[in-house]
């Protein structure tokens, strides 16, 4: 089925979008108001740089070099050797789906008509996406002011036939080779251009939207495999009463309550308290689950507001405005003013919020987990849900890995945006490192998977050993999930094996969302 094309216009783009282009590689396409817009725009800077007065952006230097005036003559050196300079990144290639997004935010902006581009820059960028070509970017290089700065350049770099990038094919080649044999004509830059190409928070956008989407389904996971384990302990499903969690009304925490309710929903298990340990309460780790789950699910609420105000954004400096006066006004009241919407803060900001929220929900499951393993604690499980204890050492390691998993994602949840470090001879004195604090996002997302992916492997192992003695069943949910398991080929209880293979096959299944869609075969759809 062909995918449907992803319409850029001058008022901004949706997450869904970005994802689609991202990770989907669906095509993109102009639309032709955004062309108008540009074309508008382009007089306003046009009509500016052909005055014998200097324009930030248009007929200066930058930075801390916009003293300089520059002659009409070299202006067109000037913008190749801005992108030439900037782009300084090292470090390993950055992952394909983020250059992707970060190149679709860039043209988002360019379509919005305040940049002061030609259409040609945006047709030509619109075209190496819907090509399948990559710049290649590096890890290092942006302080997430002005924007992502070093990133971005890498990506310009190749709209003007240098530097290198990824193929369809998935091999890395000379951008200019690449261009010629896909027919597409490397742009000669004008005045504005290059700075308008590099100057914005697209990167750090593109990875918030894409862990918006991801941490999404994983806090859905999160949810199931808290259900799970309180099944396995013999827990108690009262907690999660609505009236219960009506009372202390947040959005988040009433979800995933009623998400793990309706996975436990007529389980034979629920309630059982032993007689020689009888319980009144559940540990907070099962008890609290909804109110730490539904925590991190307002936070999530938060950034995504964050990200759509941001989408919905122009972000370059300086900014093309239509009507008007200014003493750098141009042609029809258009005027470009220098201003600092390029900050990164309040991206950085959610972005580490999120990375805390991850490190707490893998943190609380990663008791869960423990607690399961713990002859203890288990309420008659088997120490280590191991085969023959002694003998057999069950799970005891998949927990150590898990564990550092943790210890990790709590590292990774110290704040990157309360950073700042001068730089561009004291011009850009305050910056967001918000390109940071995404970097270390995907990492804390992907860990939290591999965290879940160990609470789930553990918690359908105890409900298969429940499950032996025919006493107790499962509720359908649960048993959908421990089909599910199976046929994804992850193996239940036995003697010892070779435990990798597994935990990655879980990890897969978390993250893929099969998890999710295996207990909503049941449930129906989750939040």
């Amino acid at each position: 089925m062909d995918m449907q094309n992803v319409v850029v216009g001058s008022r901004g783009a949706s997450a869904e979008d970005v994802v689609a282009v991202a990770r989907g590689g669906a095509p993109v396409e102009l639309a032709p108001e955004a062309i108008a817009e540009m074309e508008r725009s382009r007089a306003v800077v046009d009509a500016l740089a052909a005055k014998p007065e200097p324009v930030y952006g248009v007929s200066t230097g930058f930075g801390a070099l916009a003293v300089r005036h520059i002659s009409p003559e070299l202006r067109a050196q000037l913008q190749r050797s801005l992108v030439r300079s900037h782009a300084a990144g090292m470090g390993p290639r950055v992952e394909r789906e983020v250059v992707r997004a970060l190149m679709f935010l860039r043209l988002k902006t360019l379509a919005s008509g305040r940049t002061g581009v030609r259409p040609v820059v945006a047709r030509t960028m619109a075209a190496l996406l819907n090509a399948g070509i990559t710049p290649v970017v590096h890890e290092y290089g942006s302080l997430g002011c002005s924007g992502d700065l070093a990133p971005l350049a890498h990506c310009a770099q190749v709209l003007m036939g240098e530097g290198e990038a990824e193929g369809p094919d998935g091999v890395v080649h000379p951008a200019a080779d690449l261009l010629a044999d896909h027919g597409i004509e490397p742009v000669e830059l004008r005045e504005k251009e290059g700075l308008a190409l590099i100057n914005g928070t697209d990167g750090m956008l593109g990875m918030l939207v894409m862990a918006c989407a991801d941490l999404a389904r994983l806090f859905t996971a999160a949810d199931i495999t808290a259900a799970l384990t309180l099944e396995a302990l013999l827990g108690t499903d009262r907690v999660l009463a609505p009236e219960l969690h009506a009372i202390r009304p947040h959005p988040g925490q009433a979800a995933s309550a009623e998400n793990m309710r309706r996975v436990l929903q007529d389980s034979g298990l629920t309630g059982h308290h032993q007689d020689d340990a009888p319980r009144v309460q559940d540990a907070y780790s099962i008890r609290c689950a909804p109110q730490v789950a539904g925590a991190g699910r307002d936070t999530l609420t938060h950034a995504r507001l964050v990200a759509d105000r941001e989408l919905a954004a122009a972000v370059d400096n300086p900014v093309v405005l239509v009507g008007g006066t200014s003493q750098a006004e141009g042609s029809g009241g258009g005027r470009v003013e220098s201003n600092g919407n390029f900050h990164g803060a309040p991206v950085g900001y959610v972005l580490d919020f999120l990375a805390i929220a991850a490190a707490d929900l893998a943190s609380i499951a990663e008791r869960r987990t423990d607690r399961l393993l713990d002859k203890n604690r288990s309420h008659g499980l088997p120490p280590f849900l191991a085969d023959d204890p002694g003998l057999d050492s069950g799970l005891m390691i998949a927990q150590y890995t898990q564990a550092a998993l943790v210890s990790d994602l709590k590292r990774l949840a110290v704040p990157a945006s309360v950073d700042s470090i001068p730089s561009s001879a004291m011009q850009e004195d305050h910056v967001s490192m918000g390109w940071s604090a995404a970097r270390k996002l995907r990492t804390a997302v992907d860990g939290l998977a591999r965290v879940l992916a160990v609470e789930m492997f553990a918690a359908t192992r105890a409900l298969q050993i429940r499950a032996a003695s025919g006493e107790l069943r499962p509720a359908p949910a649960s048993a959908a999930v421990l089909a599910a398991v199976r046929e994804a080929g992850i193996l239940g209880p036995g003697p010892d094996r070779f435990l990798s293979p597994d935990l990655e096959a879980a990890y897969a299944f978390v993250r893929s969302g099969r998890l999710a869609h295996a207990a909503e075969s049941v449930t129906g759809p989750l939040a």
